[in-house]
């Protein structure tokens, strides 16, 4: 399965874009990528703080040929991003639910799930928030970045191209079985 890559510089929100990309196009599957976003969403309508340099990017699927259920989806999601950021950083990186990775108990990352209906097919979107080179500063809630792990910087487009490869094996498993 290919995720068909829409990038774009700024957008009001990659889960916002993702919705709009499939109630107006005929794309099943796709990676929606943005350099900012200006009201990215987190869970329960809260907001998410989108530093420039930071990774935002919603993928969707069609959820036809999917036996699972949508909590066993966030948490096979978050295992593929978790996977990703493994890749860079090899020590404990825990899933909190509903949808956090935290690192040292410090978010590095929120996913956002949402499904949305066209016609008779139901989609997943799930947007992902990871912060690379910056981490937000909020009130009793510990944040980090992957930069200050490890105190190197990672090429964006790098990460991007790993999720990319990571998500389509693992969408392509979860269609199989």
């Amino acid at each position: 399965m290919r995720l068909k890559v829409f990038r774009f510089k700024k957008v009001i929100s990659t889960n916002s874009t993702a919705i709009r990309i499939i109630k107006n196009t005929n794309y099943q599957n796709g990676m929606v990528i943005s350099d900012m976003q200006t009201r990215g969403r987190g869970q329960y309508g809260k907001k998410w703080i989108s530093l420039k340099g930071n990774l935002f990017i919603s993928f969707f699927y069609n959820l036809e040929k999917i036996n699972f259920s949508l909590s066993k989806l966030t948490r096979l999601n978050c295992l593929l991003i978790k996977g990703l950021i493994e890749t860079y950083y090899k020590k404990n990186i825990f899933y909190k639910k509903p949808n956090d990775l935290l690192i040292e108990r410090k978010k590095i990352c929120g996913i956002l799930q949402e499904t949305v209906k066209k016609s008779d097919h139901k989609f997943l979107i799930v947007g992902v928030g990871l912060n690379l080179v910056k981490n937000p500063i909020i009130k009793n809630y510990k944040t980090t970045s992957l930069f200050e792990l490890i105190k190197k910087r990672i090429p964006k487009n790098k990460i991007e191209k790993n999720l990319k490869t990571i998500l389509e094996k693992g969408i392509s498993k979860i269609k199989r079985n």
